[in-house]
Protein backbone atom coordinates (compact mmCIF):
# COMPACT_ATOMS: atom_id res chain seq x y z
CA UNK A 1 0.00 0.00 0.00
CA UNK A 2 3.09 2.01 1.06
CA UNK A 3 4.69 1.70 -2.55
CA UNK A 4 1.02 2.50 -4.16
CA UNK A 5 0.82 5.48 -2.41
CA UNK A 6 4.82 6.74 -2.93
CA UNK A 7 4.35 5.88 -6.40
CA UNK A 8 1.04 7.79 -6.81
CA UNK A 9 2.18 10.36 -5.37
CA UNK A 10 5.21 10.45 -7.32
CA UNK A 11 3.51 10.84 -10.54
CA UNK A 12 1.49 13.59 -9.22
CA UNK A 13 4.66 15.21 -8.37
CA UNK A 14 6.21 15.10 -11.75
CA UNK A 15 2.80 16.02 -12.98
CA UNK A 16 2.71 19.43 -10.76
CA UNK A 17 6.42 20.01 -11.13
CA UNK A 18 5.75 19.70 -15.48
CA UNK A 19 2.67 22.56 -14.68
CA UNK A 20 4.35 25.10 -12.88
CA UNK A 21 7.57 25.04 -15.40
CA UNK A 22 5.20 25.74 -18.17
CA UNK A 23 3.29 28.62 -16.13
CA UNK A 24 6.74 29.66 -15.30
CA UNK A 25 7.46 29.75 -19.33
CA UNK A 26 4.33 31.34 -20.32
CA UNK A 27 3.30 33.08 -17.46
CA UNK A 28 5.84 34.54 -15.39
CA UNK A 29 8.48 34.86 -17.85
CA UNK A 30 6.82 37.19 -20.50
CA UNK A 31 5.83 39.65 -16.66
CA UNK A 32 9.38 39.19 -16.38
CA UNK A 33 10.15 40.73 -19.82
CA UNK A 34 7.53 43.84 -18.71
CA UNK A 35 9.76 44.93 -15.95
CA UNK A 36 13.03 45.10 -17.96
CA UNK A 37 11.15 47.27 -20.02
CA UNK A 38 10.03 49.50 -17.35
CA UNK A 39 13.62 50.57 -16.20
CA UNK A 40 14.60 51.05 -20.31
CA UNK A 41 14.02 54.36 -22.05
CA UNK A 42 12.21 54.53 -25.50
CA UNK A 43 15.76 54.13 -27.56
CA UNK A 44 16.33 51.00 -25.31
CA UNK A 45 18.93 52.50 -22.77
CA UNK A 46 18.76 51.89 -19.04
CA UNK A 47 17.69 54.59 -16.88
CA UNK A 48 16.88 52.79 -14.00
CA UNK A 49 13.77 53.83 -11.90
CA UNK A 50 13.54 57.44 -13.94
CA UNK A 51 10.50 56.28 -15.59
CA UNK A 52 8.96 55.41 -12.20
CA UNK A 53 9.54 58.45 -10.84
CA UNK A 54 8.82 60.80 -13.64
CA UNK A 55 5.11 58.76 -13.93
CA UNK A 56 4.33 58.38 -10.47
CA UNK A 57 4.26 62.37 -9.89
CA UNK A 58 2.14 62.79 -12.83
CA UNK A 59 -1.90 64.14 -11.67
CA UNK A 60 -3.37 62.52 -14.02
CA UNK A 61 -2.22 58.92 -12.91
CA UNK A 62 -3.16 59.47 -9.46
CA UNK A 63 -7.12 61.05 -11.09
CA UNK A 64 -6.67 57.61 -13.03
CA UNK A 65 -6.30 55.55 -9.66
CA UNK A 66 -8.99 57.12 -8.05
CA UNK A 67 -11.47 56.60 -10.80
CA UNK A 68 -10.55 52.69 -11.45
CA UNK A 69 -11.07 52.34 -7.18
CA UNK A 70 -14.42 54.41 -7.67
CA UNK A 71 -16.26 52.31 -10.76
CA UNK A 72 -14.83 48.95 -9.68
CA UNK A 73 -15.64 48.93 -5.99
CA UNK A 74 -19.41 50.54 -7.77
CA UNK A 75 -19.64 47.82 -9.92
CA UNK A 76 -18.80 45.14 -7.24
CA UNK A 77 -21.62 46.74 -5.03
CA UNK A 78 -23.98 46.28 -7.75
CA UNK A 79 -22.77 42.80 -9.41
CA UNK A 80 -22.12 40.96 -6.35
CA UNK A 81 -25.28 40.77 -4.07
CA UNK A 82 -27.41 40.89 -7.68
CA UNK A 83 -25.01 37.66 -8.67
CA UNK A 84 -25.49 36.15 -5.87
CA UNK A 85 -29.20 36.21 -5.77
CA UNK A 86 -28.95 35.38 -9.43
CA UNK A 87 -26.81 32.12 -8.35
CA UNK A 88 -29.19 30.93 -5.50
CA UNK A 89 -32.60 31.33 -7.67
CA UNK A 90 -30.84 28.60 -9.84
CA UNK A 91 -29.35 26.30 -7.68
CA UNK A 92 -31.97 26.47 -4.97
CA UNK A 93 -35.29 26.80 -5.79
CA UNK A 94 -37.54 25.39 -7.71
CA UNK A 95 -38.16 28.26 -10.72
CA UNK A 96 -39.22 27.20 -13.50
CA UNK A 97 -37.25 28.17 -16.58
CA UNK A 98 -33.90 27.98 -14.61
CA UNK A 99 -31.79 26.87 -17.53
CA UNK A 100 -33.21 29.67 -19.84
CA UNK A 101 -32.26 32.20 -17.62
CA UNK A 102 -29.28 30.40 -16.79
CA UNK A 103 -28.53 31.51 -20.63
CA UNK A 104 -29.46 34.60 -20.50
CA UNK A 105 -27.40 35.23 -17.71
CA UNK A 106 -23.82 34.03 -19.54
CA UNK A 107 -25.33 35.87 -22.63
CA UNK A 108 -22.84 38.49 -22.03
CA UNK A 109 -20.11 36.58 -22.55
CA UNK A 110 -20.77 35.72 -25.99
CA UNK A 111 -20.31 39.35 -26.76
CA UNK A 112 -17.40 41.50 -27.70
CA UNK A 113 -16.04 43.96 -24.70
CA UNK A 114 -16.93 46.88 -26.72
CA UNK A 115 -20.57 45.63 -27.84
CA UNK A 116 -22.04 47.16 -23.96
CA UNK A 117 -20.59 50.22 -24.57
CA UNK A 118 -21.73 50.79 -27.61
CA UNK A 119 -25.17 49.73 -26.78
CA UNK A 120 -25.36 52.06 -23.91
CA UNK A 121 -24.78 55.19 -26.26
CA UNK A 122 -27.07 53.54 -28.78
CA UNK A 123 -29.55 53.92 -25.77
CA UNK A 124 -28.61 56.53 -23.80
CA UNK A 125 -25.97 58.53 -25.63
CA UNK A 126 -26.47 61.82 -28.11
CA UNK A 127 -28.98 60.40 -29.98
CA UNK A 128 -29.96 57.35 -27.73
CA UNK A 129 -33.64 56.18 -27.87
CA UNK A 130 -33.79 56.50 -23.92
CA UNK A 131 -31.78 59.63 -23.60
CA UNK A 132 -34.28 61.26 -21.49
CA UNK A 133 -34.44 58.47 -18.86
CA UNK A 134 -31.06 59.91 -17.54
CA UNK A 135 -32.31 63.50 -16.93
CA UNK A 136 -29.69 65.88 -16.47
CA UNK A 137 -26.86 63.16 -15.81
CA UNK A 138 -24.33 61.82 -18.96
CA UNK A 139 -23.75 58.67 -19.47
CA UNK A 140 -20.41 59.60 -20.93
CA UNK A 141 -18.41 58.90 -17.59
CA UNK A 142 -18.56 56.66 -14.40
CA UNK A 143 -22.45 56.02 -15.02
CA UNK A 144 -21.82 54.44 -18.47
CA UNK A 145 -18.67 52.65 -17.28
CA UNK A 146 -20.19 51.05 -13.89
CA UNK A 147 -23.07 49.44 -16.41
CA UNK A 148 -21.16 48.53 -18.96
CA UNK A 149 -19.03 46.49 -16.26
CA UNK A 150 -21.96 45.41 -14.55
CA UNK A 151 -22.67 43.63 -18.06
CA UNK A 152 -19.37 42.62 -18.34
CA UNK A 153 -18.46 40.97 -14.83
CA UNK A 154 -22.04 39.57 -13.78
CA UNK A 155 -21.75 36.35 -16.09
CA UNK A 156 -18.33 35.98 -14.36
CA UNK A 157 -19.48 36.19 -10.76
CA UNK A 158 -22.14 34.01 -11.70
CA UNK A 159 -19.96 30.76 -12.79
CA UNK A 160 -18.02 31.25 -9.59
CA UNK A 161 -21.06 31.21 -7.30
CA UNK A 162 -23.09 29.04 -9.11
CA UNK A 163 -20.37 26.42 -8.27
CA UNK A 164 -20.34 27.78 -4.61
CA UNK A 165 -23.80 26.89 -4.09
CA UNK A 166 -24.47 24.04 -6.69
CA UNK A 167 -23.57 21.18 -3.89
CA UNK A 168 -24.83 21.42 -0.03
CA UNK A 169 -25.53 18.70 2.82
CA UNK A 170 -29.14 18.45 3.20
CA UNK A 171 -28.43 17.34 7.16
CA UNK A 172 -27.23 20.77 8.14
CA UNK A 173 -30.58 22.36 7.17
CA UNK A 174 -32.44 19.81 8.86
CA UNK A 175 -30.57 20.63 12.00
CA UNK A 176 -31.07 23.88 11.53
CA UNK A 177 -34.82 23.64 10.76
CA UNK A 178 -35.17 21.02 13.82
CA UNK A 179 -33.55 23.85 15.90
CA UNK A 180 -35.89 26.58 15.22
CA UNK A 181 -34.38 28.63 12.62
CA UNK A 182 -36.08 30.60 10.42
CA UNK A 183 -35.37 30.82 6.67
CA UNK A 184 -33.49 34.30 7.01
CA UNK A 185 -31.10 32.85 9.75
CA UNK A 186 -30.70 29.53 8.03
CA UNK A 187 -29.24 31.41 4.63
CA UNK A 188 -27.44 33.70 7.16
CA UNK A 189 -26.00 31.07 9.70
CA UNK A 190 -25.69 27.84 6.87
CA UNK A 191 -25.38 29.04 3.10
CA UNK A 192 -23.96 31.94 3.28
CA UNK A 193 -20.79 30.41 5.75
CA UNK A 194 -20.76 27.54 3.25
CA UNK A 195 -20.04 29.66 0.32
CA UNK A 196 -17.97 32.54 1.74
CA UNK A 197 -14.82 31.51 -0.22
CA UNK A 198 -17.34 31.62 -3.39
CA UNK A 199 -18.45 35.18 -2.73
CA UNK A 200 -14.91 36.40 -1.80
CA UNK A 201 -13.53 34.95 -4.63
CA UNK A 202 -16.17 36.83 -6.80
CA UNK A 203 -16.17 40.20 -5.25
CA UNK A 204 -12.20 40.04 -6.09
CA UNK A 205 -12.68 38.64 -9.46
CA UNK A 206 -15.33 41.62 -10.30
CA UNK A 207 -12.85 44.47 -8.39
CA UNK A 208 -9.93 42.91 -10.72
CA UNK A 209 -11.19 42.74 -14.00
CA UNK A 210 -13.11 46.34 -13.57
CA UNK A 211 -9.64 48.03 -12.66
CA UNK A 212 -8.19 46.23 -15.59
CA UNK A 213 -10.42 46.41 -18.35
CA UNK A 214 -10.17 49.10 -20.76
CA UNK A 215 -12.45 48.62 -24.10
CA UNK A 216 -15.52 50.10 -22.33
CA UNK A 217 -13.74 52.94 -20.60
CA UNK A 218 -12.49 53.45 -24.34
CA UNK A 219 -16.06 54.22 -25.93
CA UNK A 220 -18.12 55.35 -22.96
CA UNK A 221 -16.16 57.09 -20.29
CA UNK A 222 -15.79 60.47 -21.50
CA UNK A 223 -13.13 62.53 -20.05
CA UNK A 224 -13.40 59.73 -17.11
CA UNK A 225 -9.36 58.35 -17.04
CA UNK A 226 -8.58 55.07 -15.42
CA UNK A 227 -5.80 53.07 -15.13
CA UNK A 228 -6.36 50.63 -18.11
CA UNK A 229 -7.10 53.05 -19.99
CA UNK A 230 -3.90 55.25 -19.52
CA UNK A 231 -1.94 51.87 -20.10
CA UNK A 232 -3.82 51.64 -23.55
CA UNK A 233 -3.29 55.27 -24.74
CA UNK A 234 0.39 55.16 -23.35
CA UNK A 235 1.15 51.46 -25.40
CA UNK A 236 -0.86 52.36 -28.63
CA UNK A 237 -1.62 55.94 -28.69
CA UNK A 238 1.91 56.89 -27.85
CA UNK A 239 3.86 54.10 -28.29
CA UNK A 240 5.42 54.53 -25.12
CA UNK A 241 5.88 51.13 -23.99
CA UNK A 242 7.83 51.91 -20.63
CA UNK A 243 5.12 53.39 -19.27
CA UNK A 244 2.61 51.38 -20.53
CA UNK A 245 4.51 48.28 -18.71
CA UNK A 246 4.65 50.44 -15.32
CA UNK A 247 0.90 50.82 -15.15
CA UNK A 248 0.52 47.63 -15.89
CA UNK A 249 3.04 46.34 -13.56
CA UNK A 250 1.14 48.37 -10.77
CA UNK A 251 -2.04 46.49 -11.89
CA UNK A 252 -0.34 43.78 -10.83
CA UNK A 253 -1.49 44.97 -6.50
CA UNK A 254 -5.53 43.37 -6.85
CA UNK A 255 -3.65 39.99 -8.18
CA UNK A 256 -1.19 40.40 -4.65
CA UNK A 257 -4.15 40.98 -2.81
CA UNK A 258 -6.19 38.26 -4.07
CA UNK A 259 -3.49 35.92 -3.33
CA UNK A 260 -3.40 36.67 0.27
CA UNK A 261 -7.53 36.63 0.24
CA UNK A 262 -7.40 33.35 -0.89
CA UNK A 263 -5.04 32.21 1.15
CA UNK A 264 -6.53 33.54 4.20
CA UNK A 265 -10.13 31.95 3.41
CA UNK A 266 -8.79 28.67 2.01
CA UNK A 267 -7.16 27.59 5.29
CA UNK A 268 -11.00 27.86 6.73
CA UNK A 269 -12.55 26.40 3.83
CA UNK A 270 -13.75 22.69 4.19
CA UNK A 271 -15.65 19.95 2.12
CA UNK A 272 -19.10 20.46 2.28
CA UNK A 273 -19.82 17.21 1.25
CA UNK A 274 -18.67 13.96 2.10
CA UNK A 275 -19.35 10.59 1.86
CA UNK A 276 -22.25 10.22 4.74
CA UNK A 277 -23.92 13.46 3.36
CA UNK A 278 -27.26 13.87 1.85
CA UNK A 279 -27.31 16.33 -1.21
CA UNK A 280 -29.99 19.10 -0.52
CA UNK A 281 -33.19 19.70 -2.65
CA UNK A 282 -34.66 22.72 -2.60
CA UNK A 283 -38.35 22.49 -1.50
CA UNK A 284 -41.67 24.56 -2.39
CA UNK A 285 -42.06 28.58 -1.53
CA UNK A 286 -44.05 30.72 -3.38
CA UNK A 287 -42.63 33.81 -1.78
CA UNK A 288 -39.21 32.79 -2.19
CA UNK A 289 -39.31 31.65 -5.70
CA UNK A 290 -41.91 34.55 -7.18
CA UNK A 291 -39.47 37.54 -5.51
CA UNK A 292 -36.25 36.61 -6.82
CA UNK A 293 -38.19 35.31 -9.88
CA UNK A 294 -38.97 38.94 -10.70
CA UNK A 295 -34.96 39.55 -9.62
CA UNK A 296 -34.19 37.27 -12.38
CA UNK A 297 -36.55 38.72 -14.62
CA UNK A 298 -35.17 42.48 -14.72
CA UNK A 299 -31.72 41.04 -14.68
CA UNK A 300 -32.56 39.63 -17.77
CA UNK A 301 -33.93 42.57 -19.72
CA UNK A 302 -30.90 44.62 -18.84
CA UNK A 303 -28.63 42.09 -20.03
CA UNK A 304 -30.91 40.96 -22.91
CA UNK A 305 -31.27 45.35 -23.99
CA UNK A 306 -27.75 45.56 -24.21
CA UNK A 307 -26.64 42.65 -26.17
CA UNK A 308 -29.56 43.30 -28.47
CA UNK A 309 -29.23 47.08 -29.33
CA UNK A 310 -25.91 45.70 -30.29
CA UNK A 311 -26.71 43.19 -32.63
CA UNK A 312 -29.40 45.26 -34.22
CA UNK A 313 -27.49 48.21 -34.87
CA UNK A 314 -25.75 45.90 -37.80
CA UNK A 315 -29.04 45.96 -39.59
CA UNK A 316 -29.43 49.08 -39.65
CA UNK A 317 -28.85 50.79 -42.80
CA UNK A 318 -27.37 54.17 -41.19
CA UNK A 319 -28.26 54.51 -37.24
CA UNK A 320 -30.38 57.00 -36.15
CA UNK A 321 -30.79 58.68 -39.75
CA UNK A 322 -32.29 55.29 -41.86
CA UNK A 323 -33.23 52.61 -40.05
CA UNK A 324 -34.31 50.46 -42.85
CA UNK A 325 -32.96 46.92 -42.24
CA UNK A 326 -29.97 45.12 -44.63
CA UNK A 327 -27.42 42.91 -45.26
CA UNK A 328 -24.82 44.75 -47.07
CA UNK A 329 -22.55 45.40 -43.85
CA UNK A 330 -21.75 41.60 -43.98
CA UNK A 331 -20.25 41.85 -47.32
CA UNK A 332 -16.55 41.68 -45.60
CA UNK A 333 -14.80 41.40 -49.09
CA UNK A 334 -13.63 44.94 -49.88
CA UNK A 335 -13.32 45.85 -46.44
CA UNK A 336 -9.74 45.92 -44.05
CA UNK A 337 -10.02 43.63 -41.52
CA UNK A 338 -9.46 39.82 -43.34
CA UNK A 339 -12.92 39.14 -43.64
CA UNK A 340 -14.24 35.69 -43.48
CA UNK A 341 -10.97 34.11 -43.01
CA UNK A 342 -10.71 36.34 -40.13
CA UNK A 343 -13.54 34.69 -38.13
CA UNK A 344 -12.53 30.84 -39.39
CA UNK A 345 -9.44 31.79 -37.48
CA UNK A 346 -11.16 32.66 -34.65
CA UNK A 347 -13.38 29.74 -34.33
CA UNK A 348 -10.47 27.62 -34.77
CA UNK A 349 -8.59 28.95 -32.33
CA UNK A 350 -11.30 29.32 -29.60
CA UNK A 351 -12.19 25.40 -29.90
CA UNK A 352 -8.39 24.82 -29.16
CA UNK A 353 -8.45 26.86 -26.22
CA UNK A 354 -11.55 25.11 -25.45
CA UNK A 355 -10.03 21.57 -25.48
CA UNK A 356 -6.54 22.40 -23.77
CA UNK A 357 -7.33 24.95 -21.69
CA UNK A 358 -10.08 23.25 -20.42
CA UNK A 359 -8.48 19.92 -19.44
CA UNK A 360 -5.10 21.84 -18.13
CA UNK A 361 -6.56 24.22 -16.38
CA UNK A 362 -8.58 21.14 -14.62
CA UNK A 363 -5.71 18.66 -13.77
CA UNK A 364 -3.91 21.48 -12.31
CA UNK A 365 -6.73 22.52 -9.86
CA UNK A 366 -7.28 18.83 -8.94
CA UNK A 367 -3.66 18.30 -8.41
CA UNK A 368 -3.08 21.17 -5.96
CA UNK A 369 -6.40 20.44 -4.43
CA UNK A 370 -6.61 16.88 -4.16
CA UNK A 371 -2.87 15.57 -4.05
CA UNK A 372 0.15 16.16 -1.70
CA UNK A 373 1.96 18.78 -3.19
CA UNK A 374 4.74 20.59 -1.60
CA UNK A 375 3.62 24.08 0.11
CA UNK A 376 6.34 26.26 -1.60
CA UNK A 377 5.42 24.57 -5.40
CA UNK A 378 1.56 24.74 -4.34
CA UNK A 379 1.56 28.09 -3.05
CA UNK A 380 3.55 29.29 -6.54
CA UNK A 381 1.45 27.95 -8.86
CA UNK A 382 -1.49 29.07 -6.96
CA UNK A 383 0.32 32.64 -7.15
CA UNK A 384 0.95 32.39 -10.64
CA UNK A 385 -2.66 31.25 -11.79
CA UNK A 386 -4.39 34.41 -10.14
CA UNK A 387 -1.29 36.76 -11.50
CA UNK A 388 -3.46 37.03 -15.51
CA UNK A 389 -6.40 38.53 -13.87
CA UNK A 390 -4.60 41.24 -12.57
CA UNK A 391 -2.86 41.77 -16.15
CA UNK A 392 -4.61 43.65 -18.48
CA UNK A 393 -4.17 41.57 -22.03
CA UNK A 394 -3.11 44.16 -23.86
CA UNK A 395 0.25 44.27 -20.95
CA UNK A 396 0.09 40.27 -21.47
CA UNK A 397 0.40 40.13 -25.49
CA UNK A 398 3.20 43.23 -24.75
CA UNK A 399 5.29 40.58 -22.54
CA UNK A 400 5.27 37.94 -25.08
CA UNK A 401 5.75 39.92 -27.94
CA UNK A 402 9.14 41.07 -25.70
CA UNK A 403 9.56 37.44 -24.32
CA UNK A 404 9.27 35.27 -27.40
CA UNK A 405 10.33 37.22 -30.27
CA UNK A 406 13.70 37.73 -28.56
CA UNK A 407 16.18 36.03 -31.13
CA UNK A 408 18.08 33.98 -28.06
CA UNK A 409 14.44 32.46 -26.86
CA UNK A 410 14.79 28.56 -27.55
CA UNK A 411 10.86 29.18 -27.97
CA UNK A 412 11.25 32.14 -30.69
CA UNK A 413 9.76 29.27 -32.89
CA UNK A 414 6.29 29.92 -31.43
CA UNK A 415 6.15 33.84 -32.10
CA UNK A 416 3.53 34.17 -35.15
CA UNK A 417 1.90 30.83 -34.98
CA UNK A 418 -1.54 29.67 -34.30
CA UNK A 419 -0.32 27.72 -31.04
CA UNK A 420 1.09 30.81 -29.47
CA UNK A 421 -2.47 32.71 -29.83
CA UNK A 422 -3.74 29.57 -28.11
CA UNK A 423 -1.83 29.20 -24.94
CA UNK A 424 -1.47 33.06 -24.72
CA UNK A 425 -5.78 33.14 -24.25
CA UNK A 426 -5.47 30.19 -22.37
CA UNK A 427 -2.75 32.14 -20.13
CA UNK A 428 -5.22 35.33 -19.96
CA UNK A 429 -8.38 33.97 -19.07
CA UNK A 430 -6.68 31.42 -16.49
CA UNK A 431 -7.75 33.37 -13.41
CA UNK A 432 -11.34 32.79 -13.52
CA UNK A 433 -11.27 28.97 -14.74
CA UNK A 434 -8.72 27.89 -12.43
CA UNK A 435 -11.47 29.95 -9.53
CA UNK A 436 -14.33 28.26 -10.84
CA UNK A 437 -12.91 24.72 -10.69
CA UNK A 438 -11.10 25.50 -7.84
CA UNK A 439 -14.18 26.06 -5.70
CA UNK A 440 -16.04 23.31 -7.28
CA UNK A 441 -13.58 20.43 -5.90
CA UNK A 442 -12.95 22.16 -2.51
CA UNK A 443 -16.87 21.09 -1.71
CA UNK A 444 -15.27 18.04 -1.57
CA UNK A 445 -14.61 16.29 1.12
CA UNK A 446 -10.69 14.95 1.01
CA UNK A 447 -12.53 11.65 2.40
CA UNK A 448 -13.26 10.59 -0.88
CA UNK A 449 -9.20 10.41 -1.81
CA UNK A 450 -8.55 9.18 2.14
CA UNK A 451 -10.98 6.28 0.61
CA UNK A 452 -9.98 5.18 -2.62
CA UNK A 453 -6.28 5.18 -1.04
CA UNK A 454 -7.18 2.72 1.41
CA UNK A 455 -8.93 0.28 -1.35
CA UNK A 456 -5.38 0.67 -2.97
CA UNK A 457 -7.02 2.89 -6.34
CA UNK A 458 -4.23 5.11 -7.40
CA UNK A 459 -5.32 8.93 -7.47
CA UNK A 460 -6.13 8.84 -11.33
CA UNK A 461 -8.43 6.42 -10.73
CA UNK A 462 -10.58 8.76 -8.18
CA UNK A 463 -9.88 11.57 -10.72
CA UNK A 464 -12.18 9.55 -13.60
CA UNK A 465 -14.55 7.93 -11.96
CA UNK A 466 -15.87 10.39 -8.74
CA UNK A 467 -14.25 13.74 -9.32
CA UNK A 468 -14.60 14.10 -12.74
CA UNK A 469 -17.98 13.22 -12.87
CA UNK A 470 -19.11 15.00 -9.72
CA UNK A 471 -17.59 18.34 -11.02
CA UNK A 472 -18.57 18.07 -14.79
CA UNK A 473 -21.11 20.77 -14.49
CA UNK A 474 -18.42 23.03 -13.63
CA UNK A 475 -16.46 21.59 -16.26
CA UNK A 476 -18.71 22.25 -18.38
CA UNK A 477 -19.02 25.91 -17.79
CA UNK A 478 -15.31 26.58 -18.15
CA UNK A 479 -15.27 24.99 -21.40
CA UNK A 480 -18.11 27.65 -22.35
CA UNK A 481 -16.21 29.93 -20.84
CA UNK A 482 -13.39 29.55 -22.32
CA UNK A 483 -14.69 29.01 -26.00
CA UNK A 484 -16.91 32.31 -25.74
CA UNK A 485 -13.78 34.09 -24.50
CA UNK A 486 -11.86 33.43 -27.00
CA UNK A 487 -14.27 33.90 -29.83
CA UNK A 488 -14.62 37.69 -28.11
CA UNK A 489 -10.80 38.19 -27.26
CA UNK A 490 -8.68 41.34 -28.38
CA UNK A 491 -6.39 42.80 -26.33
CA UNK A 492 -4.17 40.11 -25.39
CA UNK A 493 -3.74 39.00 -29.26
CA UNK A 494 -3.08 42.27 -30.76
CA UNK A 495 0.33 42.52 -30.68
CA UNK A 496 0.60 38.53 -31.59
CA UNK A 497 -1.51 38.08 -34.75
CA UNK A 498 0.13 37.91 -38.26
CA UNK A 499 -1.95 38.28 -41.98
CA UNK A 500 -2.76 34.73 -41.53
CA UNK A 501 -4.11 34.43 -38.33
CA UNK A 502 -5.98 37.89 -37.91
CA UNK A 503 -8.91 36.97 -35.74
CA UNK A 504 -12.17 38.33 -35.62
CA UNK A 505 -12.47 40.52 -32.91
CA UNK A 506 -9.26 42.17 -34.25
CA UNK A 507 -10.99 42.74 -37.67
CA UNK A 508 -13.92 44.50 -35.56
CA UNK A 509 -11.15 47.29 -34.14
CA UNK A 510 -9.10 47.74 -37.95
CA UNK A 511 -12.65 48.03 -39.60
CA UNK A 512 -13.98 50.49 -36.46
CA UNK A 513 -10.64 51.89 -36.92
CA UNK A 514 -10.87 52.86 -40.74
CA UNK A 515 -14.69 54.16 -40.23
CA UNK A 516 -16.65 50.87 -41.25
CA UNK A 517 -18.67 51.11 -37.94
CA UNK A 518 -21.74 49.31 -39.50
CA UNK A 519 -19.19 46.51 -40.69
CA UNK A 520 -17.53 45.77 -37.40
CA UNK A 521 -21.21 45.47 -35.56
CA UNK A 522 -21.70 43.28 -38.20
CA UNK A 523 -18.72 41.15 -37.19
CA UNK A 524 -19.33 41.33 -33.74
CA UNK A 525 -23.11 39.47 -34.47
CA UNK A 526 -21.80 36.82 -36.19
CA UNK A 527 -18.86 36.33 -33.14
CA UNK A 528 -22.64 36.00 -30.75
CA UNK A 529 -24.33 34.31 -33.31
CA UNK A 530 -21.45 31.50 -33.37
CA UNK A 531 -20.76 31.20 -29.54
CA UNK A 532 -24.33 30.93 -28.89
CA UNK A 533 -24.61 28.31 -31.59
CA UNK A 534 -21.69 26.44 -29.52
CA UNK A 535 -23.04 27.26 -25.97
CA UNK A 536 -27.12 25.89 -27.06
CA UNK A 537 -24.69 22.97 -28.07
CA UNK A 538 -22.70 22.55 -24.93
CA UNK A 539 -26.08 23.09 -22.44
CA UNK A 540 -27.46 19.68 -24.68
CA UNK A 541 -24.52 17.91 -24.20
CA UNK A 542 -24.30 19.18 -20.37
CA UNK A 543 -27.97 18.06 -20.43
CA UNK A 544 -27.16 14.73 -21.57
CA UNK A 545 -23.99 13.57 -19.10
CA UNK A 546 -25.45 15.59 -16.51
CA UNK A 547 -28.52 12.36 -16.89
CA UNK A 548 -25.69 10.27 -17.28
CA UNK A 549 -23.14 11.54 -14.65
CA UNK A 550 -25.22 12.82 -11.81
CA UNK A 551 -28.49 10.61 -11.39
CA UNK A 552 -26.28 9.32 -7.99
CA UNK A 553 -27.95 13.30 -6.90
CA UNK A 554 -31.51 12.35 -7.82
CA UNK A 555 -33.81 11.88 -4.70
Amino acid sequence: MSALRSRDDRVALGLTIAIGLLMLAFLAWPLLSLFGMTTEARDGSYVGLANWTALLSEPRLHVATANSLMVALGTVAIVLPLALAFAFALTRTRLPGRRVLRVIALAPMLAPSLMPAISLVYLFGNQGLLKSWLGEASIYGPIGIVLGEVFYTFPHALLILVAALSVADARLYEAAETLGASKLRRFMTVTLPNARYGVVAAAMVVFTLVVTDFGIPKVIGGQTNVLALEAYKQVIGQQNFSKGAIIGVLLLLPAVLSFMVERWLSKRQSGQLSGRSVVYQAGRNAWRDGLLGLLCAATSVFLLALLGVGCFAAFIKMWPYNMSLTLAHFDFQHLDGGGWQSFRNSARMAALVTVFGTSFIFLTAYLLEKSPVPRALGATIRSLALLPMAVPGLVLGLGYVLFFNAPGNPLNGLYGTMSLLVIATIAHFYTTAHLTLTTSLRQLDTEIEAVARSLQRPWWHTFRRVTLPINLPALLDVARYLFVSSMTTVSCVIFLYTPDTELAAVAILNMDDAGDTAAAAAMATLIVASSLAVTLLMNAAGWWLNRRAQAWRAP
